[in-house]
């Protein structure tokens, strides 16, 4: 039952979320419909505007022509009794929906065409400027109406104003003509935003079409196909993705291949000392009446084999503890040519017996902040190393100096060298330029690797210069002041 749960468990870091395709989908219908919208709106607003100026215009017009007839028939002055412009100005009037009230100089009323409003008395600021000679028009947008003031001329060669015609218009027509229109936009926005809708989701599906195949690719990658080429060119970040995509794999390979040899190389490391162990014991226990000497012979070979097999557990387990994240530097003040010296002193019986001379060199004092073990054993690495490849009557020379940043300990030799093909790879675990000689040796082949090792943990930096056949020169440079 547990199991059956687990599988139905949501591993972590899955929980929802959202496809990509919606929120580009949801921004090309934003950026379809808001631009849709605004220009509509825009556009009822300067049609609603255009009509009502050219209604105002068009009523301003007929008034100033009734205001003309007026001006010739005497109207105001009672010259015309037929009743004829009566009709006209409530003609006028019905037309557009509005009432028109004449208004003579002493300001009342002789004509309403809503007739309540006759032989009434009219002052309104419109009506006094008016007659001083200014037409006013004014547009209640709330009520939807306008009002507009026009001068009536005397016939006189004075030409004076002896009244005034005033108009009230209605613009209910135009309202609900642009309501009619309004609703129809409304209409055509709702069908344009439902293709925009269908026409994001489609645009959408193709511009992450080139993602969905970059995510298929990595889906093999994981199902363990590392082998898989990772090429997107469909877009400018697709292809920097893919890019860094195949680098990290690329790394990977690599490590993975690093950690194939190192398990191979460790396997073979540890396990030919052991060979050699047993085929030692075989030789003797196969032996009957085998002389003292050659008893002792073969102990001493079997005890240099366990001391090998402790010196490449030694260096495995100190490489593993260096490899930790959290491995830790005991850093401390240190004068490093006295560390120097006393590594020397440790060496001096191995340089003597392969008839190598040892010399020190310091330009100057130096005293740094780092861990005096882990340093002690790189430098021990590379000086050993400088012996043991070293020729007979040959030297090793050990440098010390500083400057205002760092400390060098430079590490010559008058040994075999080292080819310069293989320089590239001498920092590797377990790889040796020359197996045979190197086992010969005794060596493990991780001095170099926990050399390096060590160096970078200071944050410092190792270079190796050599020729075959001329010796080799390793530099450490290292930080006087250790900076986390």
């Amino acid at each position: 039952m547990k199991n059956e749960i687990r599988k139905w468990q949501i591993p972590k870091g899955s929980g929802f979320a959202v496809s990509l395709k919606v929120p580009v989908a949801v921004l090309l219908v934003v950026f379809g419909i808001i631009p849709m919208f605004l220009c509509t709106q825009v556009l009822l607003g300067s049609l609603r505007q255009s009509q009502t100026d050219s209604r105002m215009i068009e009523v301003q017009n007929q008034c100033q022509i009734l205001s003309s007839k007026m001006t010739r028939t005497g109207y105001l002055r009672g010259d015309l009794v037929d009743g004829t412009m009566d009709s006209e100005i409530q003609a006028l009037a019905d037309v557009y929906n509005g009432r028109i009230v004449v208004v003579n100089r002493d300001f009342r009323i002789i004509q309403d065409t809503f007739h309540i409003a006759e032989k009434r008395f009219l002052v309104a600021e419109e009506v006094i400027r008016c007659f001083q000679g200014e037409s006013s028009s004014k547009y209640n947008k709330e009520k939807h109406y306008f009002a507009q003031a026009i001068p009536i001329y005397d016939n006189t060669p004075v030409k004076g104003i002896e009244g005034v015609l005033v108009i009230t218009a209605s613009t209910e027509e135009i309202m609900s003509l642009m309501d009619a229109v309004n609703d129809k936009a409304i209409f055509f926005q709702l069908l344009v935003a439902l293709v925009l809708m269908l026409a994001a989701l489609a645009a959408a599906t193709i511009l992450l079409n080139p993602f969905r195949e970059f995510q298929k690719k990595l889906n093999q990658v994981a199902a363990g196909a590392l082998d898989t080429e990772i090429v997107m060119n469909g877009y400018r970040e697709t292809r920097d993705l893919s890019k860094a995509v195949d680098s990290t794999l690329s790394k990977l390979k690599e490590v993975d291949q690093s950690r194939q040899e190192f398990v191979s190389n460790v396997s073979h490391e540890l396990k030919t000392p052991i060979t050699s162990i047993r085929v030692l014991a075989d030789s003797l226990m196969s032996m009957e009446d085998a002389p003292v000497e050659l008893y002792r012979e073969f102990m001493e070979d079997i005890s240099d084999e366990i001391d090998r097999e402790s010196k490449i557990i030694d260096d495995l387990l100190a490489m593993v503890k260096m490899d930790k994240s959290e491995a830790e530097l005991n850093l401390a003040q240190v004068d490093i040519v006295i560390l120097v010296k006393q590594m020397l002193k440790r060496l001096r019986p191995i340089a003597n017996k392969k008839n190598v001379e040892l010399i020190l060199e310091s330009i100057r004092d130096v005293t740094a902040d780092v861990d005096e073990m882990k340093l002690s054993l790189a430098v021990s690495n590379l000086v050993e190393n400088a012996i043991k490849y070293n020729t007979p009557g040959g030297w090793v020379r050990v440098t010390v100096d500083a400057d205002h940043k760092f400390f060098y300990v430079k590490v010559a030799d008058s040994g075999i060298g080292i080819p310069e093909e293989e320089q590239d790879r001498i920092f590797e675990r377990f790889y040796r330029v020359d197996k045979a000689r190197s086992r010969s040796t005794g060596g493990s082949g991780l001095g170099l690797a926990i050399t390096r090792r060590v160096v970078l943990m200071h944050k410092g930096a190792i270079r190796l210069t050599s020729k075959d056949g001329e010796g080799s020169t390793f530099i450490l440079r290292i930080p006087l002041n250790y900076i986390a």
